[in-house]
């Protein structure tokens, strides 16, 4: 069979080999074309375009490079022709994706979604469009299903979270980090954006005096110039930087700090209690609240419908407020056990019994018997 598969993110990139992988194992002549990255490549897809040149985040940087994005959209279709897939595989990324989607479709195609759009938070004016092109929509976060079932009469499925396997997997490794003596880590989670790291990294490293017993690492993301990233640490033995290396870190942390996105749940699924840490542009927060219909915005407390990990945004972001909820994470013990009885519930719900990625290249099969 012939599969077409769009990601235009590294998380993208990141499942869509594990995808990639489970498809190939259940059709050893698979023939897969690709949009992602390096990661799908190795894992067998032939990569026609790479994510990091379809990363416009952002209403105006959209804007400024709208010719850039309709070009992309044209070729992708002429791509799709050429190549003649037997089925379109669209991984998140649903502004382009749902485009293509419906073009696809049009065109008789045969179209899995993989890693459902989130619009339960926002644009939820895009669910007819999608129930009209998409053949099955496969879901990750366990709410999600009751939702398109309750609010839209569509029946999706539920496959877990493709993360269970990816930290199954890191668990199974060795995690060392040699530049840090003792057990008593508290990790720093600050991002990858240049922004978001200059808004949140000072509130993170305000705490470091009021902890003078424990080593505060920062995790620093790839692609981060070293001598910008450095700049912004001051000098002290109990502050360390950990380059690409966050799983390991947060496997030797017993707290974090971590910037608000996928980061928080994969603390958590790590088992580490943590506090996630929000603020930016008031304009854009005040334009978020009117747009966005949800209570919290850590996945962990989404999934679990209340607050499991203390959220502080915006001006709730402050040394005050850091030092006394970090103090309770490490020493209140009532705290620590429902953390990890929370914690405990929440990979529960995240795990259906099978791999995500193994189920969705299951359901891939079927849809391309009928």
């Amino acid at each position: 069979m012939r599969y077409y598969i769009i990601a235009g993110e590294a998380s993208g990139d990141l499942h869509g080999s594990n995808l990639i992988k489970a498809i190939k194992q259940k059709d050893s002549n698979a023939l897969i074309q690709c949009w992602g990255g390096d990661l799908m490549q190795a894992a067998g897809g032939n990569i026609v375009k790479h994510y990091r040149s379809l990363a416009f985040m952002g209403f105006v940087e959209v804007l400024l490079n709208l010719k850039t994005i309709l070009s992309n959209i044209k070729f992708c279709k002429k791509d799709i022709e050429s190549f003649a897939p037997d089925v379109l595989i669209c991984i998140d990324y649903p502004g382009f994706n749902l485009r293509i989607a419906k073009w696809a479709k049009e065109k008789g195609l045969k179209v899995i979604y993989f890693i459902a759009p989130q619009v339960w938070a926002w644009k939820e004016n895009r669910v007819p469009a999608m129930r009209a092109c998409i053949d099955r929509l496969l879901c990750i976060l366990p709410f999600e299903k009751q939702y398109f079932k309750d609010r839209w009469n569509w029946e999706v499925d539920y496959i877990g979270h493709p993360l269970m396997q990816v930290l199954a997997d890191q668990k199974n490794l060795p995690h060392p980090i040699p530049q840090i003596a003792g057990e008593k880590i508290i990790a720093l989670l600050p991002g990858s954006r240049k922004q978001e790291i200059l808004k949140k990294l000072p509130e993170m490293l305000s705490v470091v005096n009021a902890f003078p017993n424990y080593h505060f690492a920062i995790a620093q993301a790839p692609g981060l110039d070293d001598n910008w990233f450095a700049a912004l640490v001051p000098e002290n033995k109990n502050v360390h930087i950990v380059k690409g290396n966050t799983y390991a870190l947060l496997n030797h942390s017993v707290a974090a700090l971590v910037t608000s996105g996928t980061a928080t749940l994969e603390t958590a699924l790590l088992g580490v209690p943590e506090i996630v840490c929000y603020k930016g542009n008031p304009i854009t927060l005040a334009l978020a609240k009117r747009f966005v219909k949800i209570k919290f915005i850590a996945l962990v407390n989404l999934i679990m419908d209340k607050e499991v990990v203390k959220e502080l945004i915006q001006e709730h972001l402050n040394t005050n407020n850091l030092v006394q909820q970090l103090s309770l994470l490490l020493n209140n013990e009532s705290k620590k056990a429902q953390i990890k009885a929370d914690y405990q519930l929440l990979n529960q719900k995240l795990y259906t019994g099978q791999s995500a990625t193994e189920l969705a290249a299951s359901i891939i099969q079927e849809e391309l018997k009928k």
